[in-house]
């Protein structure tokens, strides 16, 4: 058997960990440059009057009418809570596959001694102890039932966040229940295709002939149906994958004309991006600068670009990338324009131990001890205690930070977040 563990409301249940005056109380997370709201809580979710799809600025005044708390998304924070939620689903399986930030698999296979639903509700309240984050857990056969067994736990109330598949009648059920959209896994044309021929249903798509399936929906298709049909056929995966590019692009909290202000933002992302891709022991062949206007506004003229540099050595050297970029940024800037956003991405990557040297440039792989002292330096004093001096100081990147005007402390990551309590 196979447990689906997904956090409830996990942006709005982190901030309200550290708010306890929150509980029952309306609360939502805003997205980058607090430009829209990207999470709510149960009691956000049922003010169904506001327009949450709206941006910020036109919604404000009605969240404000109905007490609803607004945070700026805190990434940070998230991260590190959803490591916590994981540590603790370990205790519960040696085979823990996480999914995403806010749910993962959990391989109960060797759990035979106890009842699931009583092993269910010792995970849920496990997590809720030790890390103040509410879950729900579905259990079934296979990954697609696990999905599903999740769905109803939280839909259902009687079930109280936990529900076990454990029977045929039960699976049946199940699928009579489920519409074809919250099947894990079915895209928007699958379901429209499925609608064509008069299925609507999880069990309705369970009932299609094998051959018809493997046809018109290919080799997925065919997977969900088996396993929907309770055949487990997608494999647990328990290592981490590793990235096969790493980027980042981020809007600026104001829109920038200049370019060394550009360059600063473009620096700092790259010591960011850089930083992981040491902790994936990899190095780039290519990176890859994108600059590009707000093409939402009619106000302003348009212009977007984007350039691929290839690497003479491939790299993870933060210095050496960014001098790479700042020579791109400057064939894809033309002056004039007001630019919204700068992104980089590093390309191609490879293990460490396959860099190959370059006979003509053996300066281009940089200093590896200067790197490395950074590295342990952030690492124990927190994010950014050191940086390269082409990324800005905290003054000057004032003009391109995103803005994050309700973003909570850093709880759980710096000393100096660390959550008071009186006097």
């Amino acid at each position: 058997m196979i447990a689906m563990v997904d956090c409830n409301s996990f942006y709005a249940s982190c901030e309200q960990v550290f708010r306890p005056d929150l509980r029952g109380r309306p609360v939502a997370v805003l997205s980058n440059n607090d430009g829209c709201i990207i999470a709510k809580n149960k009691e956000a979710k049922a003010l169904t009057h506001i327009p949450y799809r709206d941006p910020l600025f036109k919604i404000k005044g009605l969240l404000a009418q109905n007490d609803v708390t607004l945070f700026s998304s805190n990434y940070t924070l998230y991260g590190d809570m959803s490591d916590r939620v994981m540590n603790v689903l370990r205790d519960f399986s040696p085979a823990v596959e996480v999914y995403s930030i806010d749910e993962s698999f959990v391989d109960l296979s060797g759990i035979t001694h106890v009842n699931l639903e009583t092993y269910g509700h010792k995970i849920k309240d496990s997590v809720v102890r030790r890390t103040g984050v509410p879950v729900g857990v579905g259990i079934a056969p296979t990954k697609v039932l696990a999905k599903l067994a999740n769905r109803i736990s939280k839909k259902i109330a009687r079930f109280n966040y936990v529900f076990v598949m454990d029977t045929e009648e039960r699976r049946i059920e199940c699928l009579k229940w489920a519409e074809t959209k919250d099947v894990w896994g079915l895209g928007k044309k699958h379901v429209e295709r499925l609608a064509n021929v008069g299925v609507f249903t999880a069990y309705d798509f369970t009932q299609l002939p094998l051959a018809w399936v493997r046809k018109e929906m290919t080799v997925i298709g065919e997977r969900l149906w088996r396993e929907l049909n309770g055949e487990s056929c997608i494999p647990f995966d328990t290592l981490p994958r590793k990235k096969k590019a790493i980027g980042t692009a981020k809007s600026f909290g104001k829109k920038l004309d200049n370019l060394p202000q550009i360059e600063e933002a473009c620096a700092y992302y790259i010591s960011e991006v850089s930083e992981v891709l040491r902790f994936q022991k990899c190095c780039c062949t290519q990176l890859r600068i994108y600059l590009t206007t707000n093409y939402h506004s009619t106000n302003d003229v348009q212009h977007a670009d984007k350039t691929i540099v290839t690497l003479s050595v491939p790299t993870n050297d933060t210095f050496i990338l960014i001098v790479e970029a700042k020579k791109a940024l400057k064939r894809i800037y033309k002056p004039g324009f007001k630019y919204k956003k700068v992104g980089v991405d590093l390309l191609g990557l490879i293990p460490e131990e396959q860099v190959q040297g370059n006979l003509f440039m053996p300066e281009a792989t940089g200093d590896k001890r200067l790197i490395k002292a950074f590295d342990a330096i952030n690492n124990r004093y927190g994010k950014s205690t050191v940086s390269a001096g082409l990324s800005g100081t905290t003054k000057s990147n004032k003009e391109w930070e995103l803005i994050k005007e309700e973003r909570s402390p850093r709880y759980t990551t710096q000393w100096n977040s660390l959550l008071e309590i009186g006097e």
